[in-house]
């Protein structure tokens, strides 16, 4: 907030109290209203600067410093101070601020009866003061984690590229050794997928039907790589409407089976399906195993998009992984 609008707030609850107050009094009081006005406008000012000179000086120099020992002294001495203030307005408004039920009272009684009433704007001043500080102190924490978070999430998608680059061009490379025809295809589908990559991806979501394109683009590349003898089940059920989604969330999980997994069988191919529905995304993806696989972490593929949903989809996510002695299975599901 503005402090220009903090300003315009304290003097509008100041006016509204003292109103409110005076009003209270002028309904059981026999005096003029000026002379009402007056008294209630004095003594609002003097403990409004207690209430003031709390908040703004003595608790951030003393208190917040903590220097307890001072905040307290200059505290009880503020408290006298303007004690002995009011008494001595009272005398100008005698016997306005003197009387009780008809009684002039003593020194000590009216002290003590303002006192009360100092401690309460002290109290005042100082919850506010903590709760202000509070809110604030929250704030910076939320700030600097979403900074931080940030970050993070930045680091973990440049991972991304530079990790899907290797594995393609490696791809690539196999192919140009063998002096594929297919070479340029697979250089023109690794271009629209890095185009992909690089302009579509720069926000926190992107549409569903989008990702699901670059899905099927990198499923045909692999396929291209295999001579086309690269055999994979690849289903999406349920309506592809205006869904969104974390951009390159799923395909970490159809790299590791195409790395780690055999996907030139017929008779056991990639089962990959995805399935939409009452918002949520079911995916699912099983590969059989080699039977000598050196590699079987999955690099930083999977541990990066663990991460990832930790950070953006906290409680809106369920993912199993079952590492058998002859298949790989994932299973996710997420609420869109």
């Amino acid at each position: 907030m503005k402090r220009s609008w903090q300003i315009f707030w304290h003097i509008t609850f100041w006016v509204c109290m003292i109103s409110f107050f005076m009003f209270l009094g002028y309904s059981g009081a026999k005096m003029p209203m000026k002379t009402l006005v007056v008294v209630f406008v004095y003594f609002g000012i003097i403990n409004i600067g207690l209430f003031y000179l709390n908040y703004l000086l003595l608790i951030p120099k003393y208190l917040d410093a903590k220097k307890y020992k001072r905040y307290t002294i200059y505290i009880i001495a503020a408290l006298i101070g303007f004690a002995l203030i009011k008494y001595g307005l009272a005398f100008v408004f005698k016997p306005i601020a003197l009387e009780r039920a008809g009684k002039t009272i003593g020194f000590w009684q009216f002290t003590f009866s303002t006192l009360f009433t100092s401690i309460i704007f002290v109290f005042l001043s100082t919850v506010l003061k903590f709760t202000i500080d509070w809110f604030l102190n929250e704030r910076i924490q939320r700030d600097l984690e979403n900074q931080r978070l940030t970050a993070e999430l930045s680091f973990l998608k440049s991972q991304i590229n530079p990790h899907f680059l290797f594995n393609s061009l490696n791809s690539i490379y196999s192919l140009a050794y063998q002096k594929s025809d297919t070479t340029p295809e697979a250089i023109l589908k690794l271009s629209e997928i890095m185009r992909y990559m690089l302009y579509e991806c720069n926000d926190n979501k992107v549409e569903l039907t989008k990702e699901l394109q670059y899905l099927q683009n990198y499923i045909d590349l692999q396929k291209i790589r295999f001579g086309n003898k690269a055999f994979i089940d690849f289903e999406v059920k349920g309506e592809v409407t205006n869904q969104h989604i974390v951009p390159l969330l799923l395909i970490s999980f159809i790299e590791n089976s195409f790395k780690h997994g055999i996907a030139n069988d017929a008779a056991s191919p990639i089962k990959l399906k995805i399935n939409l529905e009452d918002g949520h995304l079911y995916f699912f993806i099983q590969n059989k195993k080699h039977a000598h696989n050196r590699d079987s972490s999955g690099g930083i593929g999977l541990s990066n998009v663990r991460r990832r949903l930790d950070l953006l989809y906290p409680g809106k996510y369920n993912l199993e992984i079952r590492d058998e002695a002859d298949t790989y299975t994932v299973q996710l599901s997420l609420v869109l």
